[in-house]
């Protein structure tokens, strides 16, 4: 089924070689001139899009945008304006717009607002599984090379972002072959600690990643001896993938600064440090 767009300006008319170009792209456009017919167009039919410009005689684009965002909030509009005045932008920004663009419109310009509107999803999942499928073979290849505990780290870290990407996407196939790497590594990532994990506690002298029973004195401790106050957060069972998953609700109020591993009996820790406490990940 064509997606099906709702074009409102008052200019409609010299607007026919954009609404061709779009059509030949497999849309459907429906054109009215006036605030008051897209409503009543918006009331009869179904849309995927709608397109607005914001100075219409009458009733503009913003109110238009108010009533439509009243009825159905999820539709997306895009803003089509020639003024570039800040408050304008911002009051359309405020009313959940998909997008503002400011004319001379370009057909390029239009046709990418709204495959990234409609096709998002669809692009964003196939490039993460052709991404991903490139990747896959320099993982499996590095796993099964002898590594230290520092690319250890890469590792698991690679594999992290991997699966946060493909949680997002619709393929199925993706997420299977993934779980077989990641059950991969795990084999792998065992086989490691076995073979070091005793010279790590019983022999000093030799390079070992920072373990748990060192932890503070190599990490908090340090920071002590500075006047600025130090917080020291702890969260138990907070696995990296959480981590990454909440960062960006952390980053609001604090900046990351550093991001450093620790050992732990047969798992692996992402210690991670902002401006004003710390957290362990696990």
């Amino acid at each position: 089924m064509q997606p099906k767009i709702l074009w409102a300006d008052d200019e409609i008319d010299l607007l026919k070689p954009h609404i061709l170009f779009l059509e030949k792209k497999g849309y459907t456009i429906v054109g009215v001139n006036s605030g008051a017919d897209a409503l009543e167009k918006f009331d009869e039919e179904n849309f995927d899009i709608v397109f607005l410009d914001e100075n219409m005689p009458g009733m503009n684009g913003l109110e238009v945008l108010a009533q439509i965002k009243q009825q159905k909030p999820n539709t997306p509009v895009i803003m089509i304006t020639k003024s570039e005045e800040e408050h304008i932008m911002e009051e359309a920004i405020g009313a959940k717009i998909a997008d503002y663009l400011i004319k001379p419109l370009n057909p390029n310009q239009i046709l990418l607002s709204v495959k990234k509107i409609l096709d998002n999803k669809r692009l964003i999942s196939e490039k993460t599984t052709q991404s991903y499928r490139q990747d896959f073979r320099n993982l499996m290849m590095e796993m099964n090379e002898r590594m230290d505990y520092e690319e250890w780290v890469e590792i698991y870290k690679k594999l992290i972002f991997w699966e946060l990407e493909i949680e997002g996407t619709e393929s199925k196939d993706m997420e299977e072959i993934f779980e077989n790497q990641k059950a991969e590594a795990n084999i792998n990532f065992t086989k490691f600690i076995e073979e070091n994990y005793d010279d790590w506690l019983n022999d000093p002298n030799i390079d070992r990643p920072i373990l748990s029973p060192h932890l503070l004195r190599k990490k908090v401790f340090p920071l002590l001896k500075n006047p600025e106050p130090v917080f020291f957060i702890l969260i138990d069972n907070l696995r990296y993938d959480q981590w990454r998953v909440i960062e960006p609700l952390i980053q609001e109020h604090f900046q990351v600064a550093e991001e450093s591993a620790y050992y732990s009996r047969q798992k692996l820790h992402i210690l991670g440090y902002d401006a004003c406490g710390h957290g362990e990940i696990s």
